[in-house]
């Protein structure tokens, strides 16, 4: 019997999200007959479970793949790509903003925000085929759409068919979750999964919450042209980060018109006619904010509810499904990866993690999920991309380091760019040239972090970077000035004796 699906929707419901709800959950779509039993059952179709699905069918097994909302997942409808595309329009109004300095006389007139979006929406539409039902199925792959719910430690129902399988992978994601701040529910708010539905510009706009998705929302928003107030409870912007990265991002955003207040108690949120009223304690004084919009940049919660973990025998809590190091569950037919299962909520590691599942699942692998090297990027302007460990890190697990700091301004590129704030900073294991950790700050610093990611992967040294042709000029070239600044640290007292007598006697 084939069983007919709910139907979510994306707003606004234009020609593009039309386009884009077809490919990811077709309202037509009727559910396969179930398989008498699959090799591995997919929960949950964002990065980590198309990647895993993809690569198990690909390989020859009998794979089943079960979505109750969007093919895709946060990278695709709600977060990556969709992000990236009003980052890059707001770059590019700040651009034609600060062109003075390159020649270029200001245009005047507003912008067109619903423009900004509308082109979101469009590129969006035009990747979704990548994630598509009809895509996955041409895999080979049974696409169930609905709700899974382990009935057994060996079966799931979903849409009244259940499916029995040898192995199953738990890949259900996090979802933004509200913050216990009296008056947010009631008063309305914006997360990740809501913001991009907007399609006029709020004229102000509240962010709650200054890490990656507060702050380049924040910055964008005001390059837009919205009076931005980020609140925070923190010290400072980005306290993951090294404080003197963190330190110019934050001098960006303000510079940018974000007023950034730190070190603060959210009281209450009021809603007040259109308007929404934040009112918070800082310093023994209570004070508020009003915007039309509260967006909260910060706050994830685990999908874990509906999925009958209980009957499997899955441990889980508050912070997701526990896996030991094989990214295995407490019932070792089941997995699970990806933001359901790891403190590093990334696409990337999403995928990395996947592609572990799909051997130790189906081919007795023994892969470790601890030994990848995570490189992240947070997209403000400028970028912070780190990979490996900070000094804090080192410090920590023991390693003693060595630390060389290249700035920006000394990067005949960047200088040209005019995107002299930034620095890259390498850690190296005291007395060798191996890299143990980098923080890259510049425009495009996730761009230029794989070439470190790398080297802490396969534990190249600076020393054969220093060896490679690096192309002039380029923002890429503060790598090699990293390099070289450590080859120089080579020519100790004794060698440049030794030199000197060298060429004391070739003269």
């Amino acid at each position: 019997m084939h069983e007919r699906v709910d139907k979510p929707t994306m707003e606004p419901m234009d020609e593009h999200n039309r386009s884009l709800v077809a490919d990811v959950h077709p309202h037509d779509w009727k559910n396969p007959i179930a398989k008498s039993r699959y090799h591995l059952v997919v929960i949950g179709a964002g990065t980590a479970g198309l990647v895993t699905a993809a690569g198990a069918a690909g390989l020859g097994a009998k794979v089943a793949l079960i979505e109750r909302h969007f093919m895709g997942g946060d990278c695709l409808n709600v977060g990556c790509v969709p992000s990236k595309g009003v980052i890059r329009a707001a770059r590019a109004w700040h651009g034609q903003a600060d062109g003075a300095r390159f020649g270029l006389a200001f245009t005047e007139g507003a912008g067109d925000f619903g423009a900004v979006m509308e082109r979101m929406r469009r590129l969006r539409a035009s990747i979704s085929p990548n994630d598509s039902v009809k895509r996955f199925a041409a895999l080979g792959i049974d696409v169930f759409l609905g709700s899974a719910k382990f009935t057994a430690p060996d079966a799931i129902e979903v849409g009244g068919a259940k499916l029995r399988f040898l192995r199953a992978v738990i890949a259900t994601g996090a979802r933004a979750a509200a913050l216990p701040i009296p008056g947010l529910d009631t008063s309305g708010f914006l997360t990740n999964e809501t913001v991009f539905s907007l399609t006029e510009l709020p004229r102000r706009l509240i962010v709650i919450g200054a890490g990656p998705i507060g702050c380049e929302m924040a910055q964008s928003f005001a390059r837009f042209g919205s009076e931005v107030t980020v609140l925070d409870a923190g010290e400072r912007v980005l306290p993951r980060e090294d404080a003197d990265a963190a330190e110019i991002i934050q001098r960006a955003m303000i510079r940018d018109g974000v007023r950034y207040i730190p070190d603060l108690r959210i009281e209450k949120v009021e809603r007040r006619g259109d308007q929404r009223v934040v009112t918070y304690s800082r310093g023994g004084e209570t004070e508020t904010v009003a915007a039309d919009h509260v967006l909260l940049g910060i706050g994830r919660a685990p999908n874990t509810e509906g999925l009958g973990l209980e009957e499997a025998a899955v441990g889980y809590d508050k912070r997701g499904v526990e896996v030991d190091d094989r990214m295995r569950t407490s019932n070792k037919k089941i997995y699970a990866c990806g933001d359901i299962a790891s403190k590093y909520q990334f696409t990337h590691t999403a995928d990395a993690q996947a592609r572990i599942v799909i051997q130790n699942a189906l081919f007795f692998g023994r892969r470790k999920a601890s030994n990848l090297v995570v490189p992240w990027c947070t997209y403000t302007s400028p970028e912070i991309a780190h990979v490996g460990m900070y000094e804090g890190d080192a410090n920590d697990a023991g390693i003693q380091v060595d630390t060389l700091t290249v700035p920006l301004s000394e990067v005949d590129r960047a200088i040209l760019d005019g995107e002299t704030e930034g620095f890259l900073r390498v850690h190296l294991k005291r007395g060798s040239d191996r890299i143990v950790g980098a923080t890259l700050v510049a425009e495009h610093a996730g761009d230029m972090i794989g070439e470190l990611a790398l080297a802490v992967t396969h534990q190249i040294g600076l020393g054969k970077i220093a060896s490679t042709i690096h192309p002039y000029p380029t923002q890429g070239e503060v790598v090699k000035k990293a390099a070289d600044a450590w080859s120089r640290t080579k020519l100790t007292p004794t060698v440049k004796k030794v030199f000197r007598y060298w060429f004391k006697l070739f003269s």
